[in-house]
């Protein structure tokens, strides 16, 4: 039943992408960690010493245009809280959990449970986010002609480890600007989705999760595949020079290869120039008591091909003196409001 359903979405999704690649010019999918990796950004969290200083009461400027600065930041140098909305109650390494990566020992948990204005209950969903600072790290944006992609695994607890409510759970995303169809040069989040579909909802007879993309080019998420056991996921995102956005996921902690490609898209129709961020939604409904879902991460990776004539030494404008443990062992293998669904907020 699974494979029916999966390979349902995948049929789905494929002529999904392919109505959007016939209206326009567009060059084939590059597979998430191609070309070089940029070790100045990124985390393996193999470091015991690895923390995060929160710095304060978390901002909430979408709620309510208070920033609180200076704003949380990772000892390494490598994560800092959103501006935006603050970031997630619990940031902690912990074990990797069964079944991660070959070597792994450390990995990142997040969680939230005061996910919206601090001192205020929203009684609604509310969400958190931690970018893995790209642009800070390097002292510039990436262009689009670096196609700049990245990969990173994802650990589903059981689903009873699951906060109990149906809708998004955990987002990944990339921070990017991208010219809309005015020709306009605007920030813009695509990305990746975690939708939990609860039993206790009359609709799902049992507990799952499912993909969402943001977004097709009408600007509308897409549903994708249901993931119907927990575990490691590997998902990876690539921003090609022809303005589109590439998704790809599977189950396991194994590299993306070009069988992994789920979808491509103008994402609300724009085209991509620039990737500064990539950062990840903690999400649950804030009611002073209920935690979200326990997220881990691990192994979060940036990457580039350089344009003719160019090395990744020309990205790096801005000096980094951090640097991140390397596991012992080898791996296996001007911001204007948008239409962002009802799934998260932006």
């Amino acid at each position: 039943m699974f494979r029916k359903l999966l390979c349902a979405s995948l049929f789905l999704l494929f002529f999904a992408s392919l109505a959007e690649a016939q209206q326009m010019q567009v060059s084939d999918p590059v597979v998430p960690g191609s070309g070089i990796k940029v070790t100045q950004v990124g985390d393996d969290f193999e470091d015991p010493r690895w923390s995060y200083v929160m710095n304060g009461l978390k901002a909430s400027h979408e709620q309510d245009e208070n920033q609180r600065p200076p704003g949380g930041r990772s000892r390494n140098g490598r994560w800092y809280e959103s501006a935006m909305r603050g970031q997630p109650d619990l940031i902690r390494r912990v074990p990797t959990p069964a079944g991660g990566l070959a070597g792994s020992e450390g990995a990142l948990l997040l969680r939230t449970r005061l996910s919206g204005i601090p001192g205020e209950i929203a009684d609604a969903q509310m969400q958190d986010d931690l970018l893995m600072g790209v642009q800070s790290r390097l002292g510039q944006s990436v262009p689009v002609s670096w196609t700049p992609s990245f990969t990173v695994r994802v650990y589903l607890p059981p689903f009873a480890q699951w906060e109990n409510r149906t809708g998004a759970s955990f987002g990944v995303r990339g921070d990017c600007r991208g010219a809309n169809p005015e020709g306009e040069v605007e920030p813009y989040w695509p990305g990746f989705f975690i939708i939990f579909r609860s039993e206790t909802n009359r609709q799902y007879k049992q507990d799952y999760a499912q993909i969402s993309f943001r977004a097709q080019q009408t600007g509308k998420d897409l549903i994708g595949p249901r993931i119907l056991e927990p575990g490691w996921w590997t998902f990876g995102m690539t921003f090609t020079p022809d303005g589109r956005v590439h998704y790809y996921a599977h189950a396991g902690t194994d590299d993306l290869t070009e069988q992994d490609h789920l979808f491509s898209s103008f994402a609300y129709g724009w085209e991509c120039r620039y990737f500064d961020n990539m950062f990840v939604n903690v999400a649950n409904r804030e009611d002073g008591q209920t935690w979200s879902t326990p997220w881990v991460i691990d192994d979060p990776a940036f990457y580039v091909i350089p344009p003719a004539g160019q090395t990744v030494a020309n990205l790096a404008r801005r000096a980094v003196n951090t640097t991140v443990a390397r596991r012992t062992m080898a791996t296996k293998s001007s911001t204007r409001r948008l239409n962002f669904g009802k799934g998260f907020r932006k």
